[in-house]
């Protein structure tokens, strides 16, 4: 039992040392990874098949944009195109994930191209992510004190502004906005006399904004929204998420994720220091099945990113069980954090989110590594007494005499096990090969407490007293 605890704690802690080098080289990868015209009349009141919209559906933009809320707001514009109702959607976010707001983006265009009549209106602020949003639509209003820019990404390297900036351009030019006021609000290098001086983000108020002519108009409550619109009198519903689509939305939040990864990992770590399956498993595995359901609920990916994680964390099972970190749990770790990246959708996030997770972790098992060790955690899981020659048990020391002994297996060799080897009986392991009990081994070398053997054929193990007993021998009444 001794000997098998310290196998795990050194199987363990090899584990913890895997998890330390790539915490280290995601760290690394994460840094270096990083992604004049005038306005456009007023959204039609009646669709491009001619037929005036019958009523108006309502779809909050708020909170944090994610993938989540990418597929509410494309779940809202397929319904409005099937029973032939415009779409006012009310913006009100700080922002959230760029990939997010352009696949919100695409639906719009996707949306507009159908014949949905589409208008968007800001009652506070659209920023960053969220005027994305905003300058898509066909027909923007704002309430005058609301707010509408500041977009310059994070990181804000020249990758990931050039990319930004440019579907900035493509949307104001799409609306027949001016794109160099829509650059200005990603890109602080973008100057525009009497409007942004060069090294500032532009972020526009609802009453400069229709000064300059970058919006339709103003307006200061939802129904003035709808009457510039030219939708006024018509039935109005607000598109209510479901209960699904709540969880999604909360799960793939740019704060949450990483929280529950982090918890999901310390979780099932912590579970090996509490004898059975307890709290810290149940946590574990609850919060990883958020994340990963969140996400599949999302749409963000499909469920051989989940398939993958479990592979993972079987390969580092199979490490536990067979100490030295090797191929199983070098394999198990990056099987589990493709998973997570493959989940998330984003290489940069999956990576942050992997990192996050392996540090929280790192520091749950240092921290409970020291509670156990005060507590005397360890003396409980380990075998207390200790058993010597007197209670018929004999250690294995280095003895360089075994070599060239030979001897029989006492138990199947997988590939470790019990031979009996000049008369006594020794831990013994082979080179890789399963051997069945009772098959001929040698002795072929000794490291340390280390005995490795290997089958040799029967040639005399016949003889009397070859594998250290009494031999076989002839029976009473037989024949020799």
């Amino acid at each position: 039992m001794d000997r098998r605890f310290r196998c795990a704690m050194g199987g363990l802690g090899a584990l913890v040392r895997g998890m330390a080098a790539l915490a280290l080289a995601l760290a690394v990868a994460v840094g270096a990874s990083a992604p004049g015209r005038g306005p456009s009349p007023p959204a039609a009141a009646s669709s491009a098949s001619g037929t005036p919209p019958q009523r108006v559906l309502v779809i909050p933009v708020r909170g944090n944009i994610e993938p989540g809320l990418a597929r509410f707001v494309m779940r809202g514009l397929a319904q409005a195109q099937r029973e032939r109702a415009a779409v006012l959607l009310e913006i009100s976010t700080f922002g959230g994930r760029v990939d997010g707001a352009t696949e919100i983006r695409g639906a719009i265009d996707a949306a507009v191209d159908a014949g949905v009549p589409l208008a968007a209106w800001v009652p506070d602020r659209a920023i960053s992510a969220g005027a994305l949003i905003a300058i898509a639509a066909p027909a923007l209003y704002m309430a005058p004190d609301a707010t509408l820019g500041a977009a310059e990404p994070r990181p804000a390297d020249e990758k990931t502004i050039s990319f930004v900036r440019a579907e900035f351009e493509a949307a104001a030019r799409s609306r027949g906005r001016d794109p160099q006021v829509a650059a200005a609000m990603v890109d602080k290098d973008v100057a525009i006399p009497q409007l942004v001086e060069r090294g500032h983000i532009l972020t526009l108020t609802g009453e400069r904004a229709h000064a300059i002519g970058f919006i339709e108009g103003l307006a200061d409550s939802r129904q003035e929204a709808l009457a510039r619109a030219g939708w006024a009198g018509l039935p109005v519903d607000e598109l209510a998420p479901t209960a699904g689509e709540r969880l999604a939305r909360f799960v793939t939040d740019p704060v949450v994720a990483p929280i529950l990864l982090s918890i999901g990992m310390a979780g099932l770590v912590a579970e090996f220091y509490v004898p059975g399956f307890g709290f810290p498993g149940i946590v574990g595995l609850a919060s990883l099945a958020l994340f990963f359901g969140g996400h599949l609920l999302a749409g963000v990916a499909g469920w051989e990113a989940a398939l993958l994680f479990l592979v993972g964390v079987v390969l580092m099972a199979v490490e536990l069980v067979m100490p030295g970190f090797g191929i199983f749990g070098m394999a198990g770790l990056l099987a589990m954090g493709a998973a997570i990246v493959l989940v998330t959708g984003d290489v940069r996030r999956g990576l942050e989110a992997l990192l996050a997770g392996i540090v929280v972790t790192l520091a749950v098992v240092v921290a409970l590594g020291r509670v156990a060790g005060r507590r005397g955690l360890w003396r409980r899981l380990a075998l207390p007494t200790r058993l010597g020659e007197a209670e018929g048990v004999r250690s294995t020391a280095a003895d360089p005499t075994l070599v060239g002994q030979r001897g029989r297996a006492l138990t199947p060799l997988r590939p470790a096990g019990t031979a009996a080897v000049g008369g006594r009986r020794v831990d013994v392991v082979t080179e890789g090969e399963y051997l069945p009990a009772g098959t001929a081994v040698e002795v072929i070398r000794v490291e340390g407490r280390r005995v490795v053997v290997r089958a040799v054929a029967g040639d005399g193990m016949d003889r009397p007293g070859a594998d250290g007993g009494e031999g076989p021998g002839p029976r009473t009444g037989e024949r020799a």
